[in-house]
């Protein structure tokens, strides 16, 4: 080769592999014919300063390969998880379940009872799917399931192995089923006005709370509603 054309064949050379590298196409037929190339001068005891874009190249690769890393990971993990719709991850202790993970809901009331209709609605706008049975009387539902005495109310609903009695807020229920306490359920005894299910016109909330039924029938405060 003459030394008129060494030069030109040594731009071409460092171009090709400088383009190369820039578009991140080591993995390419190109990329691999550059670096022999790039290698060949290097070979002969060449002295070539090395390239400026090979090394910005190579720290971004040390930088991003571990994010990746860790992407990958935390994703094969959120596979493993138990439970989940769709993959996702089952809800910690304390956070409200989603709508398609929340159980059924069966609902015992007598057929003319208008605010437990109302009650079984907010328990529907909640994300509950409810199933209603209709009876003309509720006391032996009432005794199988335990409701404390003085702690009934007008319907008595199941769901996830708990009893929900009267008109107990769905954000309740969802609470109970996220914690999961050794109890048998919850209870608003009575019919408080502003609870759901006996909301007024004028929006007021007669103060109640809704107890959390031990699995000896004591009962404890579980949350307060109104002023």
């Amino acid at each position: 080769m003459s030394r008129q054309h060494l030069p030109l064949s040594l731009a071409i050379s460092l171009a090709l592999g400088v383009g190369l590298t820039g578009c991140g196409g080591a993995s390419s037929p190109q990329a691999a014919g550059a670096a022999t190339v790039d290698a060949a001068p290097a070979a002969s005891g060449a002295s070539q300063p090395p390239s400026p874009v090979v090394g910005e190249e190579a720290a971004a690769t040390q930088t991003v390969a571990p994010a990746e890393a860790t992407a990958t990971v935390a994703t094969s993990a959120a596979a493993d998880l138990p439970n989940g719709i769709g993959g996702a991850a089952a809800p910690a202790v304390g956070k409200a379940l989603s709508p398609a993970a929340l159980p059924l809901l069966v609902v015992t009331k007598t057929p003319s009872c208008g605010c437990c209709h109302l009650w079984v609605e907010h328990m529907q706008d909640a994300g509950f799917k409810v199933e209603i049975h209709d009876v003309d009387d509720m006391t032996p539902v009432k005794e199988r399931v335990g409701v404390p005495y003085g702690k009934g109310s007008c319907h008595t609903a199941e769901v996830g192995g708990y009893f929900i009695e009267g008109h107990v807020p769905a954000e309740d229920v969802k609470r109970l089923l996220a914690e999961k306490p050794n109890a048998k359920g919850l209870a608003v005894p009575g019919m408080p006005l502003g609870s759901p299910g006996m909301e007024t016109p004028d929006g007021r909330v007669q103060p109640y709370a809704v107890e959390l039924v031990a699995q000896d029938g004591s009962t404890s405060p579980f949350s307060r509603h109104g002023n």
